[in-house]
């Protein structure tokens, strides 16, 4: 009879033996329950010690509010360091991508954003009037007696949690004060590094918790409207044969090697584009584990000017497709204009000139049109446009970094990293939603699904680690802390500070 899950990787230092971690339901009711005799034989089978407290649920989740993100994303990197120690982080090449994956929330949980403010509103207003002690019980601080409306909703009220005490201030997002690098910079240029930084939004420091203050033009989230109740910071996404769910986005940095080592993980609500993280995770990845990066590869969706600007700037190649927009309009698209760079013109397939009218700081493009008169002369206006002002072209002022790019596409490097990219992330995604519960996160608000991601995405690279050192040459635990590669080692870390 199976008595439960073994856990080889933590042993007792007593006995030296694996422990058992997860009881199946036949030794339960063999052993009586809960009673004592379930924790004899609980005790006996995982050899724990008999007064060797044994792991209690509501604790861990306490353990895992006190400690935050930032511990468990110590213990990915920590195991991709041991990765890249094993020579299994090629440190050439990166490949992102990010997938979907359902929120433990249901449709029937979001609501009007407006209706669900105005009822926090509600609430907390009449809890926060005064109200007489009863029987002589000292009333509380006004600090501790209301909670905003905001972190409210971020709790999740069940059965197990009421009456617990609400996460500490651990759980958000930290700002950590930068250390000065060891470089000569003049007090100008500091200053204006230090204000640059500060304008930035970092999403691996916040989170993935998007800035929703930014807003272009007439576009609105969908986040502005609706929110769901029981995990307000997931979003509404649309998901293949399966409708509407409130959701996130997991994104994968992956090396290049054959070992296919995950190397940054983020996880952002399904309302944030996959591009918008990009730069953060690509740069985290290069300086955390000092790598000399030849390329950065993704599909279409990261091909945006600032992602390839910012890639190309650092030298490195932006393998990326470039959206083609001539081919969602019936007219003349710009490749068939030739730019001349040095009347700074275009010239139409008629032989017209397009001159510079203006530039669009804010958009960062040069705008050129042709003279109105010959346009509406000319035979192959119906083709060209259907204004009656002239054609008109939009040129970015980064057009050079663009043009880089359009020449990489008939490389054969290239042809071969977007054949690698099809194969290369997708499948860690299938095997995260086949094999690791990827499918639907079972925690919910932002920063711990980071936390699910996180250990998952290590589980995932710990398999690779164990495959190179082999799964049946495992040190004991008296040679453990000898070994510096030694998988124990960070398991038994993991199980005292970072269990769930």
């Amino acid at each position: 009879m199976q008595v439960g899950q073994m856990d080889t990787t933590f042993w007792n230092e007593n006995t030296g033996e694996p422990r058992v971690w997860k009881l199946t339901s036949a030794v339960r009711r063999r052993a009586g329950g809960k009673g004592p005799a379930h924790r004899y034989l609980a005790c006996c089978l995982s050899y724990y010690d008999l007064g060797e407290p044994l792991p209690d649920h509501s604790r861990l989740t306490r353990i895992r509010a006190r400690y935050g993100v930032e511990v468990f994303r110590r213990f990915f990197e920590a195991i991709v360091d041991q990765c890249q120690q094993a020579g299994l982080v090629w440190g050439k090449e990166l490949y992102v991508d990010a997938t979907k994956v359902n929120a433990n929330a249901s449709m029937e949980s979001v609501k009007p954003r407006f209706a669900v403010d105005a009822h926090l509103r509600e609430l907390f207003a009449t809890k926060g009037k005064e109200e007489p002690p009863a029987d002589g019980e000292p009333s509380l601080p006004p600090s501790e007696a209301g909670t905003s409306p905001a972190g409210a909703i971020g709790v999740e009220m069940t059965p197990g949690n009421q009456g617990q005490a609400l996460p500490t201030a651990a759980c958000e997002p930290t700002v950590v004060v930068p250390v000065p690098l060891p470089a000569l910079l003049d007090d100008a240029v500091r200053e204006d590094l230090t204000r640059t930084n500060g304008q930035r939004h970092d999403w691996t420091l916040q989170v993935g918790k998007p800035d929703r203050e930014v807003i272009r033009g007439t576009y609105r989230r969908m986040a502005d409207f609706v929110v769901s109740t029981t995990d307000p910071d997931a979003t509404v996404m649309r998901t293949k044969g399966e409708g509407r769910h409130p959701g996130y986005h997991t994104h994968y940095v992956v090396d290049g090697g054959k070992a296919r080592i995950i190397t940054a993980v983020l996880v952002t609500p399904s309302e944030v584009m996959e591009n918008q993280p990009m730069l953060d995770l690509v740069f985290r990845t290069r300086f955390r584990w000092k790598l000399w990066l030849r390329q950065a590869t993704g599909d279409t969706t990261y091909g945006t000017v600032d992602n390839i600007v910012a890639l190309e700037h650092e030298h490195i190649r932006a393998y990326v497709p470039l959206p083609d927009f001539d081919q969602r309009t019936p007219f003349y698209g710009e490749r068939e204009f030739q730019y001349d760079p040095e009347q700074d013109a275009y010239t139409c397939p008629n032989g017209a000139l397009l001159r510079l009218e203006t530039h669009r700081y804010t958009e960062r493009t040069k705008e050129y049109r042709a003279d109105a008169a010959t346009c509406n002369a000319c035979s192959l206006k119906e083709h060209c446009t259907a204004s009656d002002h002239g054609r008109s072209i939009r040129r970015s002022l980064n057009e050079d970094y663009l043009d880089r790019v359009r020449a990489y596409h008939t490389t054969e490097p290239y042809l071969k990293a977007m054949r690698k990219r099809s194969v290369w992330v997708e499948p860690l995604f299938a095997e995260g939603k086949d094999w690791h519960g990827m499918r639907r996160f079972r925690l919910r608000l932002l920063w711990k699904v980071n936390c699910e991601a996180l250990m998952r995405a290590a589980g995932q690279n710990l398999k690779r680690l164990l495959k190179k050192r082999g799964w049946r040459r495992r040190p004991w635990p008296e040679g453990a802390a000898n070994d510096l590669f030694s998988f124990s080692l960070l398991a038994s870390w993991a199980s005292r500070s970072l269990v769930w």
